[in-house]
């Protein structure tokens, strides 16, 4: 039998679409089966589309990159629960983006609603204070505040005050502990508290 001729790559890659189709499946195997190259894999051949998908709904880069993170890690922290038989792997990234891009919109709705609604509290840590909910609702004042935080704090504030999530979702969100979730909360919102009282002495004395 005459040996067949050995195929060179000179960047090998662990799903060479041989037949696209055959290498979509095999994919969707690896990543279910919890292989991380197939997970790499399918960020490479998908990325761009769920990136675009959620920047045609969301009409802004950054939210659009985040979302793309959210649906990739959805998808691997729940491969177990995709199907081959009830659909394509594309097709069922797409709708996760669907969902999570929901996600964002409504986040971004309630964001609106916090500015617009005179005299709600905000629960972050244990317990917020009366005045401090006045501030809070400030958002332009907030944000410019929040910058001055160091990042983890400034983190964490930040997903409570405009994605609306709790520290135990901030924690499975940044894969910190949820102790040290709460330090930053707490720390964080110990030093905002003092930055927007100092900013208030400055304008009345202004």
């Amino acid at each position: 039998m005459t040996a067949q001729p050995a195929i060179e790559s000179p960047t090998p890659a662990p799903w060479a679409p041989v037949e696209e189709s055959r290498a979509d499946e095999q994919l969707a195997v690896g990543l279910r089966d919890g292989q991380e190259a197939a997970l790499e894999a399918a960020y490479q051949r998908w990325g761009t589309l769920v990136h675009t998908l959620a920047h045609r709904s969301l009409g802004d880069p950054r939210e659009a990159e985040d979302v793309c993170q959210q649906v990739f890690l959805a998808a691997w922290r729940g491969r177990s629960g995709f199907d081959p038989a009830r659909g394509t792997l594309a097709g069922w990234l797409v709708g996760i983006t669907r969902r999570k891009v929901a996600d964002a919109l409504s986040a971004r709705t309630r964001r609106a609603e916090l500015v617009a609604a005179s005299g709600a509290a905000l629960n972050v840590t244990a317990q917020v204070t009366h005045d401090m909910a006045n501030h809070v609702l400030d958002q332009v004042v907030v944000q410019h505040e929040l910058t001055n935080l160091p990042a983890p704090q400034r983190r964490v504030l930040e997903l409570a005050f405009y994605e609306d999530l709790t520290q135990p979702q901030i924690a499975e969100r940044t894969g910190l502990p949820l102790g040290t979730v709460k330090s930053h909360a707490r720390r964080g919102m110990h030093r905002l508290r003092e930055r927007l009282v100092r900013s208030d002495f400055s304008a009345a004395r202004g």
